[in-house]
């Protein structure tokens, strides 16, 4: 039972629980503003783009005998506008809001790799006898 308490009590469980309950909250905003491109969309055009009745290799004037690619075609430009709210309006402003308010901190001195293949470069340098290249 102490187990099942703290996988309960576990911060990462809570914050994923918020998590997902915010990203459907959220996916209904997204989604709307969406219809509300997809409807700038149509006035622009004079309809909304439905490729649904879009098919490949038809025969001639019988319908439902290619293949039904529309319904894809579709479903990807809704896909494509959707990204594209989501880069524009979420990812770059957070991306912007979290360099200025949190920028991240400079790295102070020499990194550990580096400084590692230095010594061992003197190392080699002092059991060999010859001098280290200059850079």
């Amino acid at each position: 039972m102490s187990g099942f308490k703290a996988f309960v009590l576990r911060g990462n469980l809570v914050e994923l629980a918020v998590a997902f309950i915010m990203g459907a909250a959220f996916a209904t905003v997204v989604t709307t503003f969406t219809d509300v491109i997809m409807g700038f969309v149509s006035k622009v055009f004079g309809g909304s783009p439905n490729f649904d009745n879009v098919e490949l290799f038809k025969e001639d004037g019988v319908a439902g005998t290619g293949i039904p690619i529309g319904t894809f075609l579709t479903a990807l430009i809704a896909f494509l506008i959707l990204a594209a709210v989501l880069y524009f309006f979420v990812v770059m402003p957070y991306t912007k809001a979290k360099e200025r308010f949190f920028p991240s901190p400079e790295p102070e001195g020499t990194p550990e790799d580096i400084a590692l293949l230095t010594e061992i470069r003197d190392a080699l340098v002092a059991r060999g006898g010859s001098t280290p290249p200059t850079t």
